[in-house]
């Protein structure tokens, strides 16, 4: 089983979902500022979760993602066999013969690993991970209240205006357009 970062930013995108989703349904755009992912790969991302049946997606003014089932019913398997293409086999860059050969030899082991390894994501829910970012001090509510979109955007100061204008320079667009006016009569 290779997991790759697509299946661990989709825990993580599902685990920040779960965290927030509360009062109302989550953004993709919120989700991609704190986690600082790419709007269009969560976009890809919650495709194939929604085609699992893991979220539910609402349109419209205030739309976004909700969880299709509770936390504790999605498991972290669901998540990346949801995410991940985990049908081709990781013999298919070696030649036939090689690939019988690993086959033969240590078939059995890979296996045996494999089905530990998804086991043991089948035993980890959702919840889990929610329950784990509560104790380190992400509480549910300075969650829903953040403003992503305020945090990530630098604050601009205004720039200084000077004092006095220099004599006889206009200090505007319309000023030298009156200017010239005047000159040319």
């Amino acid at each position: 089983m290779r997991i790759t970062t697509r299946g661990r930013l989709a825990v993580s995108a599902m685990t920040d979902l779960a965290l927030r989703q509360k009062l109302r349904p989550v953004a993709l755009s919120t989700i991609s500022a704190r986690q600082g992912t790419s709007l269009s790969y969560l976009e890809q991302l919650f495709s194939a979760l929604r085609r699992a049946g893991l979220v539910d997606s609402t349109r419209g003014p205030g739309g976004g993602y909700t969880l299709a089932r509770r936390a504790e019913q999605i498991s972290v398997a669901d998540i990346i066999l949801a995410v991940e293409n985990l049908q081709a086999d990781d013999l298919q860059n070696l030649g036939p013969g090689q690939a019988a050969q690993v086959e033969a030899m240590t078939g059995e082991l890979w296996t045996s690993f494999n089905a530990r390894v998804l086991d043991y994501l089948q035993s980890v829910s959702l919840q889990d991970l929610v329950a784990q970012q509560l104790e380190k001090g992400v509480t549910q509510a300075a969650a829903e209240a953040e403003r992503p979109a305020a945090a990530t955007r630098p604050r601009l100061s205004p720039r200084p205006r000077p004092l006095m204008a220099r004599a006889g320079v206009p200090n505007s667009v319309f000023a030298l357009g009156a200017a010239v006016a005047l000159q040319r009569r």
